[in-house]
């Protein structure tokens, strides 16, 4: 079972991770081998009357060695001393960052692209999560061939979860320590006993997850009458591989560094996770599971895609910003789910949200706001957002209230409940701003609407003796219009650790997004539910990596990286810049380098290629001791910090990556340069030209303004320099431009000017 340790003292046992770095063999070392070293090193910490503790709850020995066991604070002092030992830190508590948008991605399957006939690679996605409900409709194997003879995974059976459970397209499941607490929306097979583990999902999230990234074709998918239309998967012949490291909402961090190697032991290709840490609780890399385990991964040449949170709008909220993960922001796709209130004054208001009749149709009730309800004059204010305690049930019974919503001290879920406890027959909620995320109510009467609407409601109870009104379904409006736009919720940059790496990497659907779930033990329950959150938009991104990577299978990850970073989309369905949720134009620090088009990533003419060495470069520019790169660096690369990574001013130097975009932190009245070099991966014989596309007062030049390319020269690098005297303080954005006539190959920039 999952457990936070808070300790009343530093000598009270609590897990700790202790990270080692890279493996000895560059195979991988011994699990036998590995735990007996790793048992000999608590042996030499913990006293003998507590030799109970000289135990592993996870080893870590393929991809990076490690461990997690029970240490007192003082233990683990003395541990992070060892010579052979990079970092050790508290088994942190990790949380889920939790159709119509592939077609709206202008996705291969709508454009009538031959996928079938060009697939000539089997990719493998790990999903990271909270397991999976293999008998999805979404998992479904017909159509999909025999499974890679390169798959070295298993698939683990549970009390209620048999091999018979995974299939071709399900090609294998694990569980990691954990235990799912009881849950009545679960409908688990008979004849079951008390869970001891199972991949299978109780929460629905890695279903959801799984689901978007590679689901199978499913015809007639719907929410309840809403989001109807074929449901898939970003990529649907690739095969899916679950790793089940999280339950009831939250994951260990140790069971997810464990996960990911054995993601990589099993053979996947792409691994998603679409979990995070607040950014809050950010730590170092070498104290973070994601960062270290995607360090690793990186090394062996595999993807590793994670959301980069929902803790919007706020700047320098991003999690996951480590340079060597592909971070992905949250948007909406032109479609939205309208929800009709009409008043008693014959005033009828479009708000959003989702709630659905079961049986019946629409009535009308009385309406009262919640501060006129409440249940004591002194919980007035309280009572005016719903909260838990703050309601009389008497007077609440039988009408539809009012509550206002302008902060996010009590979600919408909660008012909904208190609400619904107290026998209130529907719910409307006010907010300063409309939420770009719509609240699924279930069969409970909602909506939500903007100020301007809400004060219409308000001014309505105000002057009528009898107030009532009627909340009517919700419905689908398609080919909304502005789509995308960025997501209320989705966390934004700059990145609080890699200010000099531009964060997110990219935006991707996000938002009221139909996926395949866990059915509840309601009769007729829906095999699909329309959820949101950067959860949703990062397996878009990884369906569209495996998607791209079986039609080009020997692009490395960062290849397909960049190739989908400078092929983004920057403008909306109407043809302008796009937008945030307050009508102004996004910034790259809420969308990276613009929305994931996946046909477009496939023919993108110039790569910028991040290699590994620009990895190891960044840890010596970011601070790194030598002592702890030679721990952390795989022992077949001979690898030595550059001379000038000892200067004072060596993060700066961080911009000079070969990333696919461009951030500065700090512009001081000098003359910023950076390098770039990029690979040909289009016409053997072209000619790029380069143009900016930038803010006034920013003069950005780019040495040469051509660059050619032979069938004997694939790589051609170039420098840009920026400018500032002249130029607006804070960040500066902006695109450099080339162009070989056919092709726009974009490279979005921010530059702090101080």
């Amino acid at each position: 079972m999952i457990t936070s340790c808070i300790a009343s003292n530093d000598q009270t046992p609590k897990p700790y991770i202790v990270y080692m770095g890279s493996p000895l063999n560059n195979n991988g070392d011994s699990a036998e081998i590995s735990e007996l070293t790793h048992l000999q090193m608590l042996s030499s910490i913990i006293p003998s009357e507590e030799s109970e503790r000289i135990s592993v709850k996870h080893s870590f020995h393929h991809a990076y060695r490690g461990f997690c066991a029970l240490l007192t604070k003082q233990e683990a002092t003395l541990l992070s001393g060892y010579e052979e030992v990079v970092s050790v830190f508290p088994d942190p508590i990790l949380e889920l960052h939790t159709t119509r948008s592939w077609d709206f991605l202008g996705s291969y399957y709508s454009t009538n692209y031959n996928y079938h006939a060009s697939s000539n690679y089997d990719v493998i996605i790990g999903v990271i999560d909270t397991g999976i409900w293999p008998e999805s409709p979404s998992f479904d194997d017909q159509h999909i061939g025999e499974v890679p003879s390169r798959w070295k995974g298993v698939c683990m059976e549970g009390f209620d979860f048999h091999k018979s459970n995974c299939n071709r397209k399900l090609i294998g499941a694990r569980f990691y320590d954990i235990e799912d607490q009881d849950s009545n929306i679960t409908k688990l097979p008979k004849n079951t006993t008390k869970p001891n583990g199972t991949p299978r999902d109780r929460v629905g999230h890695g279903t959801n997850t799984a689901s978007i990234a590679a689901g199978a074709f499913v015809p007639n998918a719907t929410y309840y009458g809403l989001a109807s239309g074929i449901a898939r998967g970003g990529s649907p012949s690739s095969r899916i591989a679950t790793y089940k490291a999280c339950s009831e909402g939250y994951c260990q961090g140790s069971a997810i560094l464990k996960a990911i190697d054995d993601a990589i032991k099993d053979g996947v290709d792409i691994i998603s996770i679409s979990i995070g840490r607040s950014f809050v609780f950010q730590t170092d890399f070498k104290d973070d599971p994601i960062a270290i385990g995607a360090f690793h991964v990186a090394e062996r040449g595999i993807g590793v895609v994670c959301s980069g949170g929902n803790e919007g709008p706020d700047p320098y909220t991003v999690t996951n910003s480590a340079p060597w993960i592909f971070t992905v922001a949250a948007s909406t796709i032109d479609r939205k789910f309208q929800s009709i209130v009409a008043l008693g004054n014959n005033v009828t208001l479009k708000g959003t949200g989702i709630s659905f009749y079961t049986s019946g149709h629409a009535k009308t009730y009385p309406l009262a706001f919640g501060e006129n309800v409440h249940f004591h004059p002194s919980l007035t204010s309280q009572a005016r957002y719903c909260m838990p305690g703050s309601l009389d049930a008497k007077k609440v019974a039988g009408k539809i209230i009012v509550c206002m919503n302008d902060g996010w001290s009590v979600s919408r879920l909660i008012k909904k409940l208190v609400v619904q406890d107290a026998n209130a027959k529907g719910l409307i909620l006010i907010d300063e701003q409309e939420k770009s995320s719509p609240f699924d109510s279930g069969s409970f009467p909602f909506a939500e609407f903007g100020k301007i609407a809400g004060a219409k409601i308000l001014q309505y109870i105000n002057s009528s003796q009898n107030p009532h009104a009627t909340i009517f379904p919700a419905n689908e409006i398609r080919r909304f219009k502005p789509a995308p736009v960025v997501a209320d919720f989705s966390s934004r940059g700059p990145a609080t650790l890699t200010e000099n790496i531009l964060k997110p990497d990219i935006t991707a659907p996000g938002v009221g997004i139909l996926s395949a779930m866990i059915p509840n033990t309601e009769k007729g329950s829906s095999l699909f539910g329309i959820t949101s959150g950067t959860s949703m938009a990062c397996p878009h991104v990884s369906g569209a990596m495996a998607f791209i990577k079986s039609i080009h299978p020997t692009w490395t990850f960062s290849m397909i990286k960049s190739a989908i970073m400078t092929t983004a989309t920057i403008s909306n369905n109407l043809r302008k810049p796009l937008t945030n949720t307050s009508n102004l134009d996004a910034s790259p620090h809420e969308i990276g380098a613009g929305e994931l088009n996946p046909i477009k990533a496939l023919n993108p003419a110039l790569i910028f290629e991040t290699t590994m060495i620009d990895y190891y470069n960044f840890l010596c520019y970011y601070g790194y001791k030598e002592k702890e790169l030679r721990l952390i660096v795989s022992k077949k690369n001979n690898f030595y910090c550059p001379r000038n990574s000892t200067s004072t001013t060596k993060k700066e130097l961080i911009s000079h990556m070969n990333y696919p975009s461009i951030s500065i932190k700090k512009l001081d009245q000098g003359v910023s340069k950076v390098k770039r070099v990029a690979m040909n991966v289009g016409s053997p014989n072209a000619t790029y030209t380069s143009s900016i596309i930038g803010p006034p007062g920013l003069i950005v030049r780019v040495l040469p303004r051509k660059i050619e390319f032979v069938k004997e020269i694939k790589k051609v690098s170039f420098e840009i320099s920026f400018d500032g005297k002249k130029a607006s303080k804070g960040y500066n954005f902006g695109f450099i431009i080339w162009s070989d006539g056919f092709h726009k190959v974009k490279m979005v920039f921010a530059v702090n000017v101080e």
